[in-house]
């Protein structure tokens, strides 16, 4: 891959991280950073009704998972970068083979050629069938 293409990619990936980070700071300082209590605004020594505390709760479980999902990304982001640094940038980690700039253009973190994240796939869906 060409220097050009490189920064390109670093650039748009640099970006994506910033923007993740971002996110992740919103959900801390919105729901995961809070007690039940305080996210509730109840500073009383009351209960609220079940219902609320069920909904409250799916909230904040809902945040986590969105801000694991996020991490998740974020670790691809900063292997890919890492990959940039290393010169393996661009090239499918399972057959070597170049990855296609369209494919890298869609999902800029990607390790996998489209054949080998296919097959990928193709196994993960054969494994849950047999289960």
């Amino acid at each position: 891959m060409r220097k050009r293409e490189l920064e390109r990619f670093e650039k748009l990936l640099l970006k994506k991280r910033d923007e993740l980070l971002k996110e992740l700071g919103l959900l801390k300082s919105s729901n995961l950073g809070t007690t039940t209590k305080e996210a509730t605004g109840d500073h009383s020594s009351y209960s609220f009704h079940m219902a609320d505390l069920g909904t409250d709760a799916m909230e904040r479980e809902k945040a986590f998972m969105l801000a694991s999902k996020s991490g998740r990304l974020l670790h691809h982001i900063n292997e890919a970068l890492r990959r940039i640094q290393d010169a393996s940038y661009g090239k499918c980690i399972t057959c070597g083979k170049n990855i296609s700039v369209q494919r890298l253009l869609a999902v800029p973190h990607a390790h996998y050629c489209i054949e080998c994240k296919e097959r990928e796939e193709t196994e993960k869906t054969k494994a849950v069938r047999k289960q």
